[in-house]
């Protein structure tokens, strides 16, 4: 095996642990997340606050949290990606 195959193996490996560790964060965050996004809504909902103005504004591209099947999807595929540089890297 050369050193680009090697290296770039390794990259799989890596960017398929990131992906299972960073979804499996969002899952572990998803009750929090939530509960933050509640206090917010609350907060910019009142009248007289001054983020109400802020919120129609911009609030189109944010989740009040990560959705589940999305989630456990992309762990899934990031353990596969994972397991399978492992498996290349080892044999």
């Amino acid at each position: 095996m050369d050193f680009y195959t090697e290296v770039l193996l390794e990259l799989m490996a890596a960017m398929g642990a990131a992906l299972f560790v960073a979804n499996a964060l969002a899952l572990v965050r998803r009750r929090s997340d939530a509960r933050q996004a509640a206090r917010d809504a609350v907060t910019k909902g009142r009248p007289g606050s001054p983020v109400r103005k802020q919120a129609r504004l911009a609030t189109t591209g944010t989740l009040a949290q990560a959705p589940l099947a999305r989630t456990v999807t992309f762990m899934l595929l990031g353990l596969v990606v994972a397991i399978w540089g492992i498996a290349s890297l080892t044999t």
